[in-house]
């Protein structure tokens, strides 16, 4: 019964969602980030596809600043744009605001990170990886180089977002049950790179016999690579990143990283605007939309499909 409302909920929306041209707002959990940036350049993309609507692009100056992200969904909602793309930084804190432009009836297509259970009826589509398959994809890419047995360590971003919740939940069940690997953390950068590089380092020096690394997010995998050189233990601890701008990519050429499991950043931020100018062409969408995951190598780098992925 509460799915049947729920679709009756959406259903009703769709129906009362203005045709009117008007500005399509993507609000992302920080634009001081390469793959956020690479969001853009999809957004960007699906807008030549758009006719009448407007697009404006923003978010905070780092993901661990929710309430500045719930201040500009909010604002969205209060200028009355035609439709919202959001990647929520928090799985709660971005309800309210997400319920807010469905009592305005403004549609919101969701990217990357899930809203807690219960928003459903608030969005009209969710786009994101499979985050707990892309982790078990690290765990046994990092479980073929490490063996086992011993000990490693999962270095995180920002505890409780949805992303990191399936991503580490499934990297970190899969090694459980699949090896007899000690895992040590997960330690949270708050998705700054300067933060991950001082707690790697940290860990390589408290652990001497640590075998494995695995970097949950793009800041938070650069900081490691670094460390991992900086430490001269690149050759020593194997290790596998998340997310391939340029930094990880050169970490990968150069043997620093085993492996980078890299998302479909451009297609998630191409599929989001385009998923919500199909809704306020009162278009039926999907109400989850997988954007995949590529692991990458040194063996695969120069491949379409790894090509078509980083950035």
């Amino acid at each position: 019964m509460k799915a049947f409302a729920a679709a009756l909920l959406v259903s009703g929306l769709l129906a009362a969602i203005p045709a009117k041209a008007g500005e399509i707002a993507v609000i992302v959990k920080t634009v001081n980030s390469t793959f956020w940036q690479n969001v853009q350049k999809g957004a960007e993309t699906a807008m030549k596809d758009v006719q009448g609507h407007t697009l404006t692009f923003q978010g905070p100056a780092a993901e661990s600043a929710i309430a500045d992200q719930v201040n500009m969904v909010e604002n969205a909602v209060n200028r009355r744009v035609a439709g919202i793309v959001l990647a929520p930084s928090d799985p709660d804190a971005l309800v309210p605001a997400v319920k807010k432009a469905w009592e305005a009836r403004i549609p919101v297509v969701i990217l990357d990170s899930g809203l807690a259970k219960g928003a459903e009826a608030y969005y009209q589509s969710f786009l994101a990886t499979d985050n707990r398959k892309a982790g078990e994809l690290a765990a046994r890419a990092l479980i073929e180089r490490t063996g086992p047995e011993g000990k490693i360590a999962v270095m995180s971003y920002v505890a409780g977002t949805g992303s990191e919740v399936g991503r580490v939940g499934g990297f970190t069940d899969y090694v459980k049950a699949h090896s007899k690997l000690r895992i040590v953390g997960p330690y949270y950068s708050q998705s700054q790179m300067a933060t991950a590089l001082n707690q790697t380092a940290d860990v390589l020096a408290a652990h001497p016999d640590l075998k494995g690394l695995f970097g949950a997010n793009e800041p938070t995998a650069i900081g490691m690579g670094r460390a991992l050189k900086q430490a001269g233990r690149a050759d020593k601890v194997a290790a596998v990143g998340f997310d391939g701008n340029q930094d990880l990519q050169d970490f990968v050429k150069d043997g620093t990283l085993a492996a980078i499991v890299v998302q479909g950043s451009f297609r998630m931020g191409e599929l989001g605007v385009a998923t919500v100018a199909k809704v306020l062409a009162r278009q039926k969408v999907e109400k989850f939309i997988d954007t995949g995951v590529v692991l990458v190598t040194k063996e695969n780098i120069g491949t379409e499909d790894a090509k078509n992925v980083l950035y």
